[in-house]
């Protein structure tokens, strides 16, 4: 009984398996048919969407195919308009070339008949001449160098005129503008001047002092004298002894070498050296720092250090008792503003005016013109090639080279030629008014000369028979450049020639 019933399970769950795997078969066939059909359903979708793909990339491409055909016809028809008028020109130009060769030719056949003509007129004119010549009993040279004498002769007086009237045009506009430009540059600039002597008073503190600069048989006195070089005048004026030398820097040092002394209470020859020694060191920094004053007064920067020690040692120097320092920087200042109303290089004639007497600091020391040392000096410490030219020819020594070497010039004159500027002496004023009239007189046809008005002026008076009013002309200007040639003067000489005529008849 219980077989049985086992075995229609075991039956049971066979025959369950076997349903169950024909299901599952039969299920997944359906399902495998399903993804057939989805594949098919998606490669038939590709199909039509690469169909519609290419019909539109047909239809763009037939698009685009078009738009060029379309350009290039434009394009072509521009091409065909421009072809068109490039052979339009062609024909114009050939045309032209045609009319050109034709004139050409035409001015050639002309060019030869004038020829032939001017070489017929020549062979007339000189025939012409030949026979004027014959019937004048004259050559052509004789004939026009009569005429030209006449013409000469005739026209002496209105030529005479009309030169002294655009001189004095010139002259006068000339000396108007230079005028104005020099006088406002003066009285931009107004400083005292005072010419320096070759004396220094100085004051003691008592006066039993003076017994011990002397010192026993004058041995104080003298080694003081030695070693700074200057003559100590000891006379009757209450506290005060004379220092005298043509150098200020001696007297300076050797003033400087007192005050010590006499602070120090010790007057001795060795004291003496010792304290000399020390104003000296003390005066070369002293030199440095009144160079540095300079170029800041005047404004300029960058010089060598060397430079400025010789600027400041420049302050201990005179020229015709004119100190050099104060010159050179009145110089300066007078240069920068004629440079500016002339518009010219203001910092270089600034520079140059400043530094165009620096070979006076050396020049008793060292042999060769102080222009031509300072010209070395400063090339010798990289100063601008402009700036030395400007500087050589303030005293003709070298020609002007710049516009900036007449207006150093210029400067120079203005600053030695003011009042009180400089000191001269009697037999060098006697003498330049010797010189000025020997030099007049040394010409032909000269009667008298004299010179006037401090030296500034010279009339020359000239015998008529000798000389014309043409000749006085050309007198008054060889007298002039003579004396710029041969004398040497501070400002300028007007030169007058006077020729006076006088006709005497005596009625009986």
């Amino acid at each position: 009984m219980l077989t049985s019933p086992l075995l229609w399970a075991v039956l049971a769950l066979a025959l369950g398996l076997v349903a169950g795997y024909f299901l599952r078969q039969s299920v997944a066939k359906r399902q495998a048919n399903s993804v057939e059909l989805k594949i098919k359903n998606w490669q038939e979708e590709a199909k039509t969407q690469s169909k519609e793909v290419i019909l539109e990339a047909k239809e763009k491409a037939a698009q685009l195919l078009d738009e060029v055909k379309s350009e290039e016809k434009i394009k072509k028809v521009h091409l065909d308009k421009l072809e068109e008028r490039l052979l339009k020109k062609e024909e114009t130009l050939e045309k032209q070339l045609a009319d050109f060769v034709f004139q050409k030719s035409g001015m050639e056949e002309e060019s030869k008949k004038l020829n032939a003509a001017k070489a017929e007129t020549d062979e007339l004119k000189s025939k012409i001449l030949k026979e004027l010549e014959k019937v004048a009993k004259l050559t052509f040279e004789d004939a026009k160098g009569q005429l030209l004498n006449k013409v000469k002769e005739d026209s002496r007086g209105d030529l005479l005129i009309a030169l002294n009237k655009v001189e004095n045009e010139r002259r006068e506009e000339i000396e108007k503008r230079s005028l104005g430009i020099i006088t406002t540059a003066i009285q931009r600039y107004a400083r005292s001047h005072v010419a320096d002597v070759t004396t220094s008073a100085f004051q003691l503190p008592n006066e039993d002092l003076k017994g011990k600069i002397i010192g026993r048989e004058g041995r104080n006195i003298r080694t003081l004298e030695r070693l700074t070089g200057v003559e100590i005048i000891v006379d009757e004026t209450p506290d005060t002894i004379i220092i005298s030398s043509f150098d200020p820097l001696r007297r300076e040092t050797a003033k400087m070498a007192l005050e010590k002394l006499i602070k120090d209470g010790r007057i001795q020859p060795a004291k003496i050296e010792e304290k000399v020694e020390e104003a000296k060191q003390e005066l070369a920094k002293r030199m440095v720092e009144i160079g540095e004053n300079a170029t800041l007064e005047v404004g300029i920067v960058g010089l060598p250090k060397e430079i400025i020690q010789l600027l400041g040692r420049l302050y201990f120097r005179t020229s015709f008792g004119q100190n050099v320092l104060i010159h050179s920087i009145e110089m300066a200042h007078i240069s920068a503003m004629i440079a500016s109303e002339l518009g010219a290089r203001v910092d270089v004639a600034k520079k140059a005016a400043l530094l165009h007497d620096i070979g006076k600091a050396i020049d008793h020391e060292v042999e060769g013109t102080h222009v031509e040392l300072g010209r070395k000096i400063l090339q010798k410490y990289g100063i601008d090639e402009e700036v030395i030219k400007a500087m050589q020819s303030h005293h003709d020594e070298y020609p002007y080279s710049n516009t900036e070497s007449y207006i150093i010039t210029t400067a120079d004159i203005l600053s030695a030629a003011r009042p009180g500027a400089r000191r001269g002496t009697v037999e060098n004023y006697i003498k330049r008014l010797e010189d000025l009239e020997k030099i007049a007189t040394g010409f032909s046809g000269v009667k008298q000369a004299y010179a006037l008005s401090a030296g500034r002026e010279v009339r020359v008076f000239v015998i008529p028979e000798q000389i014309d009013d043409f000749g006085a002309l050309q007198l008054a200007k060889d007298i002039a450049n003579k004396i710029q040639t041969d004398m040497k003067y501070p400002g300028e000489i007007k030169v007058n020639v006077i020729r006076e005529m006088r006709a005497v008849e005596v009625a009986r």
